[in-house]
Parts: structure tokens; C-alpha cells; sequence
């Protein structure tokens, strides 16, 4: 009879610690490192003397992305990426407060032989292209705005040199071309692709959302499992509602989690706004809110909320955004 083992994985962006059960048996904590080299060692272990191995680690981006997919390539190895979330509720009920990569390995571990295992598939390839492109989009935005706010300082103090100041001003000029041919890029990528296309004019639907924040919100959806509801989505993206209280002398208001994908709340975050200004039955959603006394933040992340649900029934049943369904305004 073959043997098999249970294995948790807690992923750093340099190492692994990895605790292996097999017949009630619990190794120590395990180290290899998170590359090509570690990967392969990892697997020669759990696979050991013809054992098959179910895996279980956290999704933390592209630090697990390319162990998942080892593990996935590997024969006898069934892998789970757990949703972070989810991770931290199962840690919050073994009351585990302290937070270790060691201790974190052990409630993978617990996580994987108490919790219902479900199978993890690779994203298909033009989805993963899709994300590379639009993160790298985003990294170059990113300095993009901070060359404008040095060339902003430079212009408000008389003594900068025209070097520097011309410097900033190339860049900036640089950058913002290869943005535009990353975009076109991604468009073209798009259009390839018959699926990404109809999800994209489905997203790109909504008043507020253009193409540079559809780009970014369809590059982390494509890459979800099919099977994922709209709550685990929600929580994926680090917006569902997180409650803290502590006996009577602590009770805050309820706040998002921001334990997820901080990519699509950047992709949700501006459109989100203007939708609230130009689409009427967005406005009296936002609005409801702001009257029963939340601040023009709290309406926002509501409506950021509610557009992910708008955009996963979109997806869901292939068809492009409906005012009325959204908010009925007198509701």
C-alpha cells in the first residue's frame, strides 16, 4: 500500500519551512530555499521511496506562484493554495497568536488535514501573461508618479539645477511611452484571446472603469480558480468587513481586512469614484451610505465592494453591467 503525507509549507520570498506528517509522525521544521534548486529538493523529499504527498501552502503572490507550479509539474504531489484569509481565520481558532515561519507551517499543516482539500490547477498562460504585463504597468506608473512629484519639489526651489530638472523631465517622457506600449500590449493580448476579450468590454462596461483599470482588475480575476464564490473574492481582495472586539473595553467599528490582492483594490480604488459621480444608481448607492453617517472613505470602499460583486456576476453569467441590479435608486 502506497504511503502517503501531509505537508505544510509556510513561503517567504527566500526560504521554505516545511512540516511533513506521515503515520502520526511530525517532522521538524524543514528549510529550503525558494528557488529552482530548493524546489527540487523539497520534492525528492516529501516524493521519497515512491510516497505521494498532498501539499498545502499559503498564496502569497509570486513568492508561492512558482512552487505551486513545480509542485503541480511534480507526479504523486497533490497541491492546495489556501487563501490567506482563510489561513488566519484557522490560526485565530487554535488561538496561535504568535507568528513564526515554524509556527506558521504547523497551522498549514493543521489546516491541510482538518479543512476540505481542493485541488489547485495553473492558471492558463495568456492569463498569467495578462498579470505580468499589468503588474509591470503598474511598477512603472508607480515611478512614473514619483518622478512627477521630484520634478514638482525641484520646480517650487529656485537653486535646481536645469541638469537634474531635465533629468526628471527625460524620464518621466520615457516612462510614459513605455507604459502607453505595455497598455497596447496587454489590449493586444486581449484581443487574442476570445474569453479575456468578452470578460474585458463585460468589465470595461462600467462607467468608471476605462482601460488601463480594466486592464488591471481583469489581470487578477483571470487568474482565480473558476470555482471561487463572490464572498471568497470579496475576501481574495481584502475587502470584506473585519469586526474588532475585546471584551467591553474594545469595540472599533468594522474595517476592511487589506489581507489580500492590494492589486485590485488599487484597480477598484479610482473607478469607484467616478462611477459614484457619473452613474446614477452608483451615486445613490454611495450616497445611502454617506447618510447614515460613514465617511466619504467608508461609502468608497462599499462601492468598491459592491463593483467586484457587479463585476463577478458579470463574468459569471456574460453580460455587461446593469444599473438597476446594482442599486435600485429609492431603495
Amino acid at each position: 500500500m502506497q504511503k502517503s503525507s501531509s505537508v505544510g509549507i509556510d513561503v517567504s520570498a527566500k526560504t521554505l519551512a516545511v512540516i511533513i506528517e506521515q503515520d502520526e509522525q511530525r517532522s521538524t521544521v524543514l528549510e529550503f530555499a525558494n528557488d529552482r534548486v530548493g524546489h527540487r529538493k523539497l520534492i525528492g523529499v516529501i516524493t521519497k521511496r515512491g510516497r505521494s504527498a498532498r501539499v498545502v501552502l499559503e498564496a502569497t503572490g509570486n513568492y508561492s506562484l512558482d512552487l505551486a507550479f513545480a509542485l503541480h509539474r511534480a507526479k504523486r504531489v497533490e497541491i492546495m493554495v489556501a487563501n490567506p484569509r482563510a489561513l488566519a481565520q484557522f490560526a485565530g481558532a487554535f488561538l496561535r497568536r504568535s507568528k513564526t515561519d515554524a509556527i506558521d507551517a504547523e497551522v498549514i499543516l493543521e489546516f491541510a488535514k482538518r479543512m476540505p482539500f481542493a485541488a489547485w490547477s495553473p492558471p492558463d498562460p495568456e492569463c498569467m501573461d495578462l498579470r505580468a504585463i499589468s503588474r509591470r504597468i503598474e511598477a512603472m506608473t508607480k515611478s512614473a508618479t514619483q518622478e512627477k512629484n521630484r520634478l514638482h519639489a525641484a520646480d517650487a526651489f529656485d537653486e535646481t539645477s536645469e541638469v537634474m530638472r531635465n533629468d526628471i523631465e527625460v524620464n518621466i517622457r520615457h516612462l510614459e511611452k513605455r507604459i502607453a506600449r505595455m497598455r497596447d500590449q496587454a489590449l493586444a493580448l486581449i484581443a487574442d484571446h476570445a474569453e479575456l476579450s468578452r470578460h474585458f468590454e463585460h468589465i470595461t462596461s462600467v462607467k468608471g472603469i476605462a482601460d488601463a483599470a480594466g486592464i488591471q482588475i481583469l489581470a487578477e480575476v483571470a487568474v482565480l480558480p473558476k470555482d471561487m464564490s463572490v464572498r471568497e473574492w470579496v475576501a481574495h481582495a481584502g475587502l470584506d468587513p473585519r469586526q474588532f472586539q475585546s471584551g467591553t473595553s474594545v469595540n472599533k467599528p468594522a474595517r476592511i481586512s487589506r489581507r489580500g490582492n492590494r492589486h485590485i483594490r488599487r484597480g477598484l480604488f479610482m473607478p469607484s469614484i467616478v462611477a459614484a459621480q457619473y452613474e446614477p444608481h452608483v451615486k445613490a448607492f454611495y450616497e445611502k451610505f454617506l447618510g447614515r453617517g460613514k465617511t466619504k472613505m467608508q461609502a468608497n470602499v462599499a462601492v468598491m465592494r459592491k463593483l467586484l460583486h457587479a463585476i463577478y456576476g458579470m463574468i459569471k453569467h456574460d453580460r455587461d453591467f446593469e444599473e438597476e441590479k446594482f442599486y435600485a435608486i429609492g431603495a
